[in-house]
């Protein structure tokens, strides 16, 4: 290597570690000042008060890493529940396991996979934004009540074992798939608080709008099975790997008919074709994606390419997938409403578009063909199901 390339490469390794120790300040910054402030959520009292957010201890519960699990409820609306499922990234195997989400680790532009603990700054991704924004009229589930099953298990909300692995440190470390315990427990706070629904969203952004499809009959059924308005929506929950029946069964210990039910590279796909045929249309069925997910693609990229990061060639091949995973869920029933969208916001979705809006300011400030996220979302729960943006999944080349 000559010196000038020998330069590059050691200012480039500056680059990277001055980006990351910058990202983990910011980080910590973010979350001391939600720390040292009246937003932070307060834990449950005896006497809640209506329209504020409260932070739920689950004392059976582990995030990823070993440390508590929490999750966040808000009592507003007794007939109108939101059961919220978080998203917060995967790991399948023991190189995404071994890294984590980090705040240096996202300015560094390092591979970081899945949230692995519930951190003062993870509060702002989980409340008080998108549909969870108490602070607002413009949000029409401002008065609606919600338990926000937060997620730090890289489990789709479904796994119930303990993975040993190795960290980039080169120390043994133990990732505690207990996405499945937390939620069971989240699930006996739910029933508690908010007894008799009548109308019930089950709803979830990234790894969450792949679990709705994976545990709604089990909430239907074990909780809420005199709730007769229901309605399902997954918000970008698309991402082909021809190995999650393995990944199910073996690393995440999975029910039994949960990893059955998986026939193809389509995980979501699957769960919603196995929930239909058990319950039909019981349930408003609904999915948004935007058309060019810059993260999904990045993740996929690294599928196929080892190489996490998005480009147009691979957000293009997204996007065909795509078409054809919405051809799929409409043929399971025409009634299955769809958003979607081609959003972009600078800096953030790297020539691609967003990453999923029902938790983000977009669910409310963006339109889709003179449509807000929110409005579609509103309307399908008060028995108005109808498509937005379809007209982009036509001939988008």
């Amino acid at each position: 290597m000559g010196l000038k390339d020998r330069l590059n490469k050691d200012n480039f390794k500056r680059g990277v570690v001055f980006a990351s120790k910058v990202g983990d300040f910011v980080e910590n910054r973010i979350g001391k000042a939600i720390e040292d402030s009246s937003f932070k959520a307060p834990v449950l009292p005896e006497n809640p008060e209506k329209m504020k957010w409260y932070k739920v201890p689950i004392e059976k519960g582990l995030s990823g890493d070993g440390s508590e699990y929490h999750i966040y409820v808000k009592l507003a609306d007794p007939d109108r529940l939101c059961i919220f499922l978080s998203g917060g990234g995967v790991a399948y195997n023991e190189y995404m396991a071994a890294r984590p989400v980090t705040g240096g680790k996202v300015a560094a532009g390092l591979p970081n996979y899945y949230w692995n603990n519930l951190r003062p700054f993870t509060q702002i991704m989980n409340i008080n934004v998108g549909i969870t924004d108490i602070f607002t009229d413009k949000n029409p589930f401002r008065d609606w009540s919600f338990v926000v099953v937060t997620y730090a298990t890289g489990d789709f909300h479904v796994g119930n074992s303990d993975y040993p692995y190795i960290g980039e440190d080169g120390k043994e470390s133990v990732l505690h798939f207990h996405g499945y315990i937390n939620f069971l427990e989240s699930m006996k706070v739910a029933k508690k608080l908010f007894a008799n629904p009548k109308a019930l969203l089950i709803a979830g952004n990234s790894a969450g709008a792949f679990a709705v499809p994976a545990l709604a009959g089990e909430i239907v059924d074990d909780y809420y099975p005199h709730v007769r308005n229901i309605t399902l929506f997954s918000d970008s929950g698309q991402l082909l790997y021809n190995n999650w029946r393995k990944t199910a069964k073996k690393l995440w210990n999975t029910k039994e008919d949960l990893w059955k039910s998986i026939h193809s590279e389509n995980i979501t796909l699957d769960w919603y074709k196995a929930l239909y045929e058990k319950y039909g249309d019981r349930f408003r069925y609904l999915y948004s994606s935007s058309i060019y997910d810059y993260l999904l693609s990045a993740y996929y990229n690294d599928i196929i390419n080892k190489t996490y990061k998005t480009d147009q060639d691979i957000q293009q091949e997204f996007y065909k997938q795509l078409c054809e995973m919405v051809k799929e869920l409409k043929a399971l029933t025409p009634k299955f409403g769809m958003f979607i969208d081609d959003w972009k916001i600078p800096l953030i979705t790297m020539g691609g578009t967003v990453h999923t809006s029902v938790r983000e300011p977009h669910f409310l400030l963006f339109s889709q063909d003179g449509i807000t996220m929110a409005k579609w979302l509103n309307d399908a729960c008060e028995g108005k199901v109808y498509d937005v943006g379809m007209s982009l999944l036509e001939n988008k080349e």
